[in-house]
């Protein structure tokens, strides 16, 4: 099989990538290679499933600009497509007096996001009518001290949303390969194998079977195994993927009722990552948490997966540990609340104080493709990258696509396009 240009992953950015490609470049051919049988089977699969608004983000870094309108395409994609979602809002709620100020901080944020929220409003602890929107009436029976309303957030299922990519790549001409786990990239000892329209495809991308496809070009949206490609292709194996295992847990069917938009807390920098949230899904349930804990293997989804290769390849890397020293406290705290539900729940208590430990049972959880350079930082902005020399130059790697990289997908997709008509002339 021959084609101009590969997308290797299945995502949802990868699919939204080849999706836009195929829509600017009719007259070529495109394919998507994915490891395994079904599309967005992992973290396109396995998120929260929440519509970002951007109002955590820097004003005028990537993940800002890119959040603010995917998020705008996605909504415009769904509505055009019939695929169902929620404008339900989010409220990020601040429980402590040392949170104010952080939580005020984002306002100016929110503004320059164009996002239109309400303004901070202060909720006293006794029943106290408020009118900005309903979500905020709600809010008071909690016992936060001051909120941020941001209506603009939503929810959909991001696995129907790949999906819908995938057709729409499909209609268009494109096509996928499934069970086609990459394993090497190299060029033609001649650079010669010639299509029927005598263009030349020089390089040659084998699956774990011996399977061979020719292109001229690859785009690497891999997720988990972004660096590890990187890598078989030649470039640099920098910033290196460690993989955290996010586990949720979920009200009891008849507890549901409690929570009607996504409630947030107020983004600590001390702390890796963000902690726990209360997000309502499309199919009614609602999902609390997650935790951030080390997984032992880059698709291990269970509390006990495990896989030596994997493990040895995070505790080997010396950016693992200059994280880990500097969280010890966070860490540990993070792992014991992985194994006793209750301290899980301490946690969710202090946004509403009713859920006991009787009202949540164990949910699923998620693998985040963590990307940390070598001296122990996250990685939290996106980043693209290509190589040098005869491969290299025909590569481009999506290294780093962190949340919002769903709500961002379209427009992450413009960007990778505009990318890869530069770098290859297409």
């Amino acid at each position: 099989s021959t084609f101009d240009v590969v997308v290797v992953g299945a995502g949802i950015v990868g699919l939204a990538s080849a999706r836009e490609l195929v829509r600017r470049h009719p007259s070529l051919a495109f394919a998507v290679l994915e490891k395994e049988q079904e599309l967005a089977h992992h973290q396109s699969g396995h998120n929260s499933g929440v519509i970002h608004s951007g109002i955590y983000y820097t004003p005028g870094s990537l993940k800002a600009k890119l959040c603010v309108e995917g998020a705008a395409l996605c909504y415009e994609y769904c509505d055009q497509k019939g695929i169902p979602y929620k404008q339900c809002g989010k409220l990020i709620v601040a429980v402590e007096q040392d949170e104010i100020p952080r939580l005020k901080a984002l306002t100016p944020f929110s503004a320059a996001m164009h996002i239109i929220p309400d303004e901070v409003v202060s909720v006293l602890k006794t029943k106290v009518h408020i009118q900005p929107s309903l979500f905020l009436r709600i809010f008071i029976l909690f016992q936060g001290l001051m909120a941020l309303d941001s209506p603009y957030t939503g929810i959909v299922n991001y696995k129907q949303v790949a999906q819908s990519y995938a057709a729409d790549f499909r209609e268009a001409g494109g096509t996928i390969f499934t069970d086609f786990e990459v394993t090497n990239m190299e060029m033609t000892k001649e650079s010669s194998s010639e299509s029927e329209d005598g263009l030349k495809y020089p390089v040659i991308v084998r699956n774990s079977k011996g399977e061979e496809i020719y292109c001229r070009h690859i785009v690497t949206c891999a997720g988990l195994y972004s660096d590890r490609l990187s890598e078989i292709s030649g470039c640099s194996p920098e910033p290196r993927i460690v993989p955290f295992r996010g586990d949720y847990l979920v009200l009891k069917p008849e507890k549901s009722y409690m929570v009607k938009g996504n409630i947030y807390p107020v983004p600590n920098p001390r702390f890796p990552f963000l902690g726990f949230h209360f997000t309502p899904r499309m199919d009614g349930s609602v999902w609390l948490g997650p935790n951030a804990v080390l997984a032992f293997k880059r698709e291990g989804y269970k509390l006990f997966d495990f896989n030596t290769g994997d493990f040895l390849d995070a505790v080997s890397y010396s950016g693992l540990w200059k994280l880990v020293l500097r969280n010890v406290s966070y860490g540990l705290s993070e792992m014991y609340r992985a194994c006793f539900l209750s301290a899980q729940v301490k946690q969710l208590q202090k946004f509403i104080p009713e859920v006991t430990v009787n009202d949540v049972l164990r949910g699923p959880s998620g693998v985040r493709a963590q990307a940390l350079d070598s001296d122990g930082n996250l990685v939290d902005d996106f980043v693209f990258d290509g190589g040098s020399g005869d491969i290299g130059s025909r590569i481009l790697h999506v290294r780093n696509a962190p949340s919002p990289a769903a709500t961002s997908s379209l427009a992450i997709a413009k960007m990778i396009a505009d990318e890869v008509k530069r770098r290859f002339e297409l």
